[in-house]
């Protein structure tokens, strides 16, 4: 069965990169040796249908790779056809309200100054992971796993983890990806209030 993608990544030195299928889902490696047909060499951004078998670890990798010719103009196969640095509403939005919210929470409720410490720390943590995650994908070395990302984004990382998405174009196209991790900052911003309100005082208020 064939599928049809975006080489999201490549590799030119080391002759390998991975392919982001079109109808979601996780990204496929792809080496050099795979394709077919090359009019050139492959680029990030280029359509390409491909198969999937099993290597031997056990993983995907993608087989028989053929460059989509007439699906999609030139100039639009040059780049990912889902940009991961344009930014949408929500993705716009978020670090700027959060922080409203933040400034109306101090007003009301004065929560203690060690949180906005934590905001900061973490997200740069986050931030840090996802550079290193991606730098681990492009060398084909050991990945951070997903569910490791959603929980530094539930701990307050996720205003890193959202800049780290935009700027180094990095785990911002994945669909089910990105439903998790905005679930994991609803949950983050429901805590978050839940402990400057006079119900969570009593955990940080000093008796």
């Amino acid at each position: 069965m064939r599928f049809e993608g975006v080489l999201s990544q490549w590799n030119d030195e080391r002759g390998f990169g991975f392919i982001e299928p079109t109808q979601s889902g996780q990204e496929i490696f792809v080496h050099i040796k795979a394709f077919r047909q090359l009019a050139g060499r492959p680029q990030a951004g280029q359509a390409v249908s491909f198969e999937v078998e099993t290597g031997p670890q056990g993983k995907k990798r993608a087989k028989n790779v053929e460059p989509v010719r007439t699906s999609y103009p030139a100039a639009q196969r040059e780049r990912p056809l889902r940009s991961p640095a344009q930014w949408g509403t929500a993705t716009l939005f978020a670090i700027p309200g959060f922080l409203v919210l933040y400034l109306v929470a101090i007003l009301v409720w004065r929560p203690p100054a060690w949180l906005a410490l934590v905001y900061v720390a973490t997200s740069a943590f986050t931030f840090l992971t996802y550079a290193l995650d991606k730098s681990a994908a492009v060398r084909g070395a050991w990945r951070t796993p997903e569910s490791t990302l959603h929980f530094l984004a539930l701990a307050g990382g996720w205003p890193g983890a959202l800049l780290a998405q935009q700027f180094l174009r990095h785990k911002s196209t994945k669909a089910e990806f990105r439903s998790v991790f905005w679930g994991t900052v609803i949950m983050n911003v429901t805590a978050f209030l839940a402990l400057c309100s006079p119900i969570g005082q009593p955990l940080w208020v000093a008796q």
